[in-house]
């Protein structure tokens, strides 16, 4: 209930009390619970008429629920039939809020012949991600879970897809524009990986080519070594993360391409747009290319014309015979310790080389290039490490004798992790079976030689005058990056992917990447006090029952929710709300 003052007779301001409503097809309805009197006649006995009143249906709503506390306490449980509708989102819109997002699509929007809004469209694939990782269609389905009035199509979602994917590259250097000062992100180092999404289809998209046979635009959706080990088609995204964890842009790349030669032009691009200077990019050893190398540290000690740094893994196994050889010899290693998280002590020892390596380069696809360049080479050894490599290859060892044994029993899927030590294994392209079990052995050569680098592993970098335990704190950050990945693919649910047009593809990432980037957010204002499977959970727990007229029931509240509540200055704390109240939360 609240007041209303409307013109009356000649005019002359009418004051009553009015309560709002929605009807059964959701329109907002009023009706008039009280009339009270004219301005002009009431002023002559009250000081402030609209002040005294307002203040009445202040304290007449606060006396509704109350009794409606009390008629409460003998109700039945309220059944699923009951209007229910998310209040959590609340803390993932304060910090669109801070992204600028809505402010941008209300521009664009507003330059476009559309009947639709862009920011309620995209808001709403945003907050689903987080809470109900869902199918565009099913979130389209499911828009009433939220107090926002998203007035618009199933056909204007779809539509608005052509223009939300055109504004990739605006919305995430506005979002970096937006968060850089205010969570002091930190680029001194960034982090880079690929991984890869799957489709529920097994076709590949084809490239569009031009009237002579050239390829305009490369279909995404290619199969592809998959992280799944599945045959559908996949698309790779390539990921940039700054020091402090949090993503920075991103990049999709068809799925039967290389994954070693998308860092640099994704570096490059970031780099430009972000106006960020110089940096150390980190990467497993999957990008440890010498065409990534030189592009990123330069030809020489003496070439200035790139400034960057970079700490890579390196593999042993695959690396020259020089270097393994360095790499196993005893002499030079320093024994060290460490504690652990539980405090228990880890053995390990290491050394390190500054090294003259000898690299080659092609130029334009045509010729060759020779270049040398100086990096600090670290080799780690640890028993805990050998311990661990001896084991897995044990139980792959198992696997491979069992397949040898029984073929019939294994396809190219299930066969992951063991065919490596399997000599003259192939398989059928059409069912997967082994293709040939005639002449099947076991690798001995493979084991042998896998054996003597058990517990080894190697990192190079062009930072020479870093320690070697600088270093490895550096590269050990590569693991925010793995987590980032596993968060997509589980909280998010980024797949499988259910949309098909390259515009669609881009926004359903654009949206994860946002939707991720909020999450990543509200765990460093949170100071990772908690993980963000339990931050999500929280927030999608923290709901409201309608229960009558415009009043919703909150049933959820937990630490979580406390501690946000302290975070962004809001009271989160009440059992009964109005559906006005719920609204000016909602509006800051």
């Amino acid at each position: 209930m609240y007041l209303k003052a409307c013109p009356g007779y000649k005019n002359k301001i009418y004051l009553s009390f009015v309560q709002g409503y929605r009807d059964e097809s959701g329109k907002a309805k009023q009706k008039t619970i009280e009339k009270i009197g004219y301005l002009e006649d009431l002023e002559k006995i009250y000081d402030d008429p609209i002040a005294h009143f307002k203040e009445i249906a202040k304290q007449r709503n606060a006396e509704e629920i109350n009794e409606l506390v009390i008629k409460n306490l003998n109700t039945k449980i309220i059944d699923e039939s009951y209007p229910r509708k998310n209040l959590g989102y609340i803390i993932p819109k304060k910090i669109y809020k801070e992204l600028g997002i809505n402010e941008f699509l209300k521009e664009k929007s507003s330059k476009l012949k559309i009947e639709y809004n862009l920011h309620d469209i995209f808001e709403l694939l945003v907050y689903s991600r987080i809470l109900f990782p869902n199918s565009k269609l099913s979130t389209y389905n499911h828009k009433d879970l939220y107090f926002e009035n998203y007035d618009f199509s199933e056909k204007n979602m779809y539509r608005s897809f052509d223009y939300l994917a055109n504004y990739k590259d605006e919305i995430l250097k506005l979002c970096w524009n937006n968060t850089k000062n205010l969570y002091n992100r930190d680029t001194s180092n960034t982090y880079y990986d690929t991984t890869n999404y799957y489709f529920e289809i097994s076709y590949n998209d084809e490239d569009k080519l031009d009237e002579n046979g050239n390829v305009i635009e490369k279909g995404l959706r290619k199969k592809g070594p998959s992280k799944e080990h599945r045959k559908s088609p996949i698309v790779q995204m390539g990921l940039l993360m700054d020091n402090n964890g949090l993503p920075m842009y991103y990049d999709l790349f068809p799925g039967n391409e290389s994954e070693k030669t998308q860092m640099r032009p994704t570096l490059k691009k970031t780099k430009a747009k972000f106006d960020i200077g110089r940096t150390v990019i980190v990467a497993d050893r999957g990008q440890n290319t010498s065409d990534n190398t030189v592009f990123i540290a330069g030809k020489n000690d003496d070439d200035k014309t790139n400034h960057d740094g970079y700490v890579y893994g390196q593999s042993i196994i695959g690396a020259d015979e020089e270097f393994k050889n360095w790499a196993v010899d005893q002499e030079g290693f320093i024994t060290d310790i460490i504690l652990d998280e539980d405090n228990n002590e880890i053995h390990f020892k290491h050394k390190f080389r500054i090294f003259a390596k000898d690299v080659q380069i092609k130029k334009d696809n045509q010729r060759t290039i020779k270049y040398q360049i100086y990096q600090k080479q670290m080799v780690y050894y640890s028993q805990k490490y050998a311990d661990k490599q001896r084991h897995e290859r044990e139980l792959a060892i198992l696997k491979a004798k069992d397949l040898i044994a029984n073929p019939g029993k294994y396809t190219q899927a299930t066969s992951y992790g063991c065919t490596k030590y399997i000599n003259n294994i192939s398989f059928n392209k059409k069912t997967g079976e082994v293709a040939n079990d005639s002449d099947l052995s076991l690798n001995l050569e493979r084991i042998k030689n896998e054996e003597k680098f058990d517990g080894y592993y190697s990192i190079v970098t062009s930072e020479k005058h870093l320690s070697d335990k600088e270093i490895r704190d550096i590269y050990k950050g590569l693991w925010k990056i793995e987590e980032t990945f596993k968060i997509t693919k589980s909280e998010l649910e980024t797949r499988p992917v259910f949309v098909w047009t390259p515009e669609s593809i881009e926004v359903h990432f654009l949206s994860c990447f946002i939707a991720l980037l909020i999450i990543r957010l509200l765990e460093q204002k949170t100071n990772r006090k908690y993980s963000n499977h339990y931050i999500i959970n929280s927030l999608k727990k923290y709901s409201s029952t309608k229960i009558e007229h415009n009043i919703y029931l909150q049933d959820f509240r937990n630490d979580v929710i406390k501690d946000l509540e302290k975070i962004f200055n809001i009271d989160l704390s009440h059992k009964y709300l109005t559906l006005s109240q719920i609204k000016k939360l909602l509006n800051f």
